[in-house]
């Protein structure tokens, strides 16, 4: 039963996991590429959403693994064989149930501990990407901000930028002074100075404007060093601006804290219930997964299996609707996401109890049959189309 349940658990999280990856990871590319920065970026900002992306796979994961696994018993004569030499579905949900604590206590661990320190790790990338402290690359054929006062144009980079051509700079001071460059050649050069960069021009055309001046100054020059003050970045916001970046005992603490206002002791309250529904959730997967694996006899119709992500991914968005309603003070979190919990759980026993203890219960019997009728009719809908076709 382990071994059955394994196989399938780890592959759905591997492939969940993937999947989730790879659409945030087309969205972090143009993102990172419109602001400019150094894709090695969107590795890090991928490692930190990690956490989050396997607290969403992992329920998935156990509930597959488990399904499948039953299910195989279930269409080989196997669980008949465990059912008539007295090995109860009690029993057989031992080793499933193992797997579903052990995994609880995992996403209990990510989302209470990990997922927060994950989260903020994500969004101080974000911020230090849109501030420029990740090292904005310079864009060719475009005007590059500089500061407030300091406009650059580059018609071409080459080695990774470090060789620049076909420059053009305007730079104005707050005493209505301005400064146009424009030069064949050039090259960033750091100094001492954290906050000052020297940009070397070779063979260019300085013009020097001033409100004292009758005409522009123009100077041709050989070499010349434009010194460019870079804007100062502002540290990153500590963690805790959002009740995703706190951990659960720090839910605790400011949820129940006189001092919290109102309004955001309501978020911390339903970030706190909507956390433990979630991995509370998992105690009832294999329940769920042992009622819809065993199709009716003779069938091999896989609705459960369809029936169980659909039933998975349900109760998550309710969970994450009554999380809202909670934040809002509409409704008290305890009460906006337990209820739906004890509803759901209820459903779950039920089925549970049809499956085990009623003689030939069968939970989803009802929709097996409709499926098989719209089935049919879909079959025969194709074959009188061939034949139309033939005709």
């Amino acid at each position: 039963m382990a071994r059955l349940i394994a196989v399938p658990l780890l592959a759905t999280l591997i492939i969940a996991a993937m999947l989730l990856i790879l659409d945030k990871m087309l969205r972090l590319f143009d993102f990172v590429a419109s602001e400019g920065g150094p894709v090695s970026v969107v590795w890090r900002m991928l490692a930190s959403l990690i956490p989050e992306y396997l607290s969403l796979g992992i329920p998935i994961g156990l509930m597959l693994g488990i399904l499948l696994a039953f299910r195989k018993l279930a269409t080989s004569s196997e669980l008949d064989v465990f059912l008539a030499v007295g090995v109860g579905y009690r029993r057989l949900l031992r080793v499933p149930y193992y797997y579903a604590v052990g995994f609880a206590l995992l996403n209990l661990a990510i989302v209470g501990f990990v997922q927060p320190y994950a989260r903020y790790a994500y969004e101080g990338l974000r911020y230090e990407l849109r501030s420029g402290a990740l090292g904005a690359s310079i864009k060719v054929g475009e005007f590059t901000r500089l500061g407030r006062r300091m406009t650059l144009r580059v018609e071409e980079s080459r080695d990774r930028g470090r060789e620049l051509s076909g420059i053009f700079v305007m730079a104005e001071r707050a005493n209505g002074r301005s400064l146009a460059v424009t030069a064949e050649h050039g090259q960033f050069l750091a100094t001492d100075d954290p906050n000052t960069i020297i940009f070397r021009l070779t063979h260019g055309v300085l013009v020097h404007n001033a409100p004292g001046f009758k005409v522009p100054r123009v100077l041709s020059f050989e070499g010349h060093d434009l010194p460019i003050d870079l804007p100062r970045m502002e540290a990153f916001r500590e963690r805790g601006g959002a009740d995703r970046e706190m951990t659960i005992p720090e839910l605790v603490r400011s949820g129940h804290s006189e001092s919290t206002a109102p309004k955001l002791r309501n978020e911390l309250r339903a970030e706190f219930h909507f956390r433990l529904v979630e991995v509370a959730t998992m105690l009832l997967l294999p329940l769920l997964a042992l009622a819809l694996a065993v199709p009716p006899k003779r069938s091999t119709s896989a609705l459960g299996v369809f029936l169980s992500i659909v039933m998975i991914v349900t109760q998550h968005k309710i969970n994450e609707y009554a999380a809202a309603l909670g934040a809002l003070g509409r409704v008290d979190p305890l009460i906006a996401l337990w209820v739906p919990f004890f509803a759901f759980a209820a459903l779950v026993w039920w089925m549970y109890r049809t499956i085990a203890h009623v003689p030939g219960g069968q939970p989803i019997g009802a929709l097996e049959r409709q499926a098989a009728k719209a089935g049919a009719a879909i079959r025969r809908w194709f074959r009188l189309g061939f034949r139309r076709k033939a005709s």
